[in-house]
């Protein structure tokens, strides 16, 4: 692949800055094109995740992103994020997302316009263009802005230069931030858009505002030798270990971060990262710990964080996204209760949270529980539904939402609130309002407000874990001939389609102790996606087979019938 500068395309006229579609000089973006060919026979699909696949399938949809961004950005009269990663994906994978306005996934009307450009046939991408200005009443006289950034995978490089080379081809300006990641991308675009309200456009801002929102969080609370500082990271060799060496110098000595799986040595995600860990129960490669010792992995673009630990006998815990948001909801409760403001806080989860979390939640810190669809951008949407929102998956991507109206009133109150124990309570609530996120889950971010947490409170990991006990479970998929034919309902907890299969599966769970099961179709393949949870492991796991084996008689299961042992 060459790129426009190794050729000298780079000189052609860019697109005409007129008022109507019909002036567009699109001639630059057909001959850009022909350097950024579409593989023959590739369809691909813009998800939650934008695209993956193959590092050497996406040169196409790179420069295509490119282009795309341009027009986002014209017509949200705004900065747009464009972040080249494949996230907790194998190395050899990559992939791109584009990120709206105020940090935010792509709106789901313009994830069709990049599935449509991205697999369009190379003579009809400037129809597509076309289409896409008509549809969205593109302003095509509007400046574009777009910053890129970029994950540590070989490939990574070479792909964010194609998505330059898009960008300028329509006469974009942009912005290259290299190796960040997600989530600081994530960070920029919200700055360069809110003026600087949300915090300083530069890598070294996210680490100040951050940095000194733990410390401020943290100054009554740290002292010196204190047992709970030290914390072993695995960072699944990507690029979280490089931004962690970054922030370092930012933060106070007594927190040691000890990192792992850092770049320096073996693959991308391979073995290690938080996916790893969530899927097989287990210490990644690469780290020894001693008995409880509290450690956590990120995955590979440090958007997610599971914490764990061995104990004194050698058994792995595992504290997964739902114990993460129990925690930090407990805490801003706690908070809350002190403040005495009447500001409404609610958790969502999807259907996997295990029933454990949502019980402790709800029936003893009192907390409302609201279950949305598997995927971060209904999560996100629900959140946004209260004062304050906490949503997590298990898989440890998550973070916390604060009003507008929330956020003035907690800062009015640490500005001007007399009583001096409702003062200290807002401070705090505004240092966690900082300390946060809120565009995206992230790792980093996600990990310094656990450690606040757990040193405000003097809990040690194995307090954390003992706040609730999982109920055993069990995840099994079923391959079917369609996965169309499953329909769900009430956030995927219920089957609709095909007929029979939820009452099979209500039969099957009456049978076991508190539990419960449902199915969803997978979203990327022919699979039926089978939950279960019940009083004993064995139970779980028993529940989850014959669940499987009502999906393969009655939703065309095709291959091996499910049985026993997995």
């Amino acid at each position: 692949m060459k790129t426009l500068r190794q050729t000298g395309l780079s000189d052609l006229p860019r697109v005409t800055q007129l008022g109507s579609i019909s002036d567009m000089d699109l001639d630059a973006v057909t001959k850009f094109s022909a350097l950024h060919a579409k593989p023959d026979g590739l369809i691909l699909q813009y998800g939650t995740a934008g695209f993956r696949t193959k590092a050497n399938c996406l040169d196409h949809v790179m420069y295509r992103m490119g282009l795309l961004a341009v027009l986002r950005s014209k017509q949200k009269k705004s900065t747009i994020g464009v972040m080249v990663t494949a996230s907790h994906n194998p190395e050899e994978d990559n992939g791109v997302k584009l990120i709206d306005p105020l940090g935010e996934m792509l709106a789901p009307s313009w994830e069709e316009h990049a599935t449509h450009l991205a697999n369009a046939e190379e003579q009809d991408v400037q129809a597509v263009l076309t289409e896409i200005c008509h549809q969205e009443a593109v302003t095509l006289q509007q400046k574009a802005m777009i910053i890129i950034g970029r994950d540590t995978r070989p490939s990574s490089e070479k792909l964010s230069l194609s998505v330059i080379d898009g960008v300028t081809a329509l006469g974009g300006q942009y912005h290259d931030y290299g190796l960040v990641t997600t989530p600081q991308l994530h960070y920029l675009v919200c700055c360069r858009n809110t003026n600087g309200q949300y915090g300083k456009a530069t890598v070294e801002g996210y680490y100040q505002k951050l940095s000194k929102a733990f410390v401020n969080l943290t100054k009554q609370t740290f002292s010196s030798g204190d047992e709970y500082r030290a914390l072993k990271i695995d960072c699944a060799s990507g690029i979280g270990a490089l931004k962690l060496k970054e922030m370092e110098c930012y933060l106070p000595r007594e927190l040691s971060l000890h990192l792992f799986n850092d770049g320096t040595k073996g693959k991308l995600n391979y073995l290690c990262g938080a996916d790893f860990v969530k899927s097989h129960q287990k210490l990644p490669v690469g780290i020894e710990v001693k008995p409880n010792e509290r450690c956590c992995s990120f995955d590979g673009d440090a958007d997610r964080i599971v914490y764990y630990y061995n104990d004194a006998d050698g058994h792995f815990h595992l504290i997964d996204g739902d114990k993460i948001a129990t925690l930090i909801s407990s805490f801003l409760k706690e908070l809350l209760l002190e403040v005495g403001e009447n500001l409404k806080i609610g958790v969502v989860q999807t259907a996997y949270a295990n029933g454990s979390s949502t019980q402790y939640l709800e029936e003893i810190m009192k907390v409302p529980v609201h279950c949305a669809k598997t995927g971060v951008k209904h999560l996100h949407h629900k959140a946004q539904e209260f004062d304050i929102g906490v949503y997590f998956e298990a898989n440890g991507h998550g973070t916390v939402l604060f009003s507008k109206a929330a956020e003035m009133k907690i800062r009015q109150l640490a500005k001007e609130e007399t009583d001096e124990k409702k003062r200290k309570a807002a401070i705090m609530l505004e240092n966690v309002i900082d300390l946060i996120n809120q565009t995206v889950g992230d790792a980093i971010s996600d990990m310094l407000l656990v450690e606040a947490i757990l040193a405000l409170k003097g809990l040690s990991v194995q307090q954390w874990d003992a706040i609730y006990t999982d109920l055993p479970n069990r995840q099994l998929k079923v391959t079917v001939a369609d996965r169309r034919v499953i329909d769900t309902t009430d956030a995927e907890r219920r089957a609709v389609a095909p007929i029979g299969l939820q009452e099979a599966i209500d039969e099957v769970v009456k049978k076991y102790k508190f539990s419960r099961a449902f199915v969803r179709p997978s979203g990327t393949e022919d699979v039926v996606r089978v939950y279960a949870e019940a009083d004993s492991q064995e139970n779980a796991d028993r529940l989850a087979t014959e669940v499987s084996l009502a999906v393969f008689q009655l939703a065309g299961g095709i291959g091996e019938r499910p049985k026993p042992g997995f």
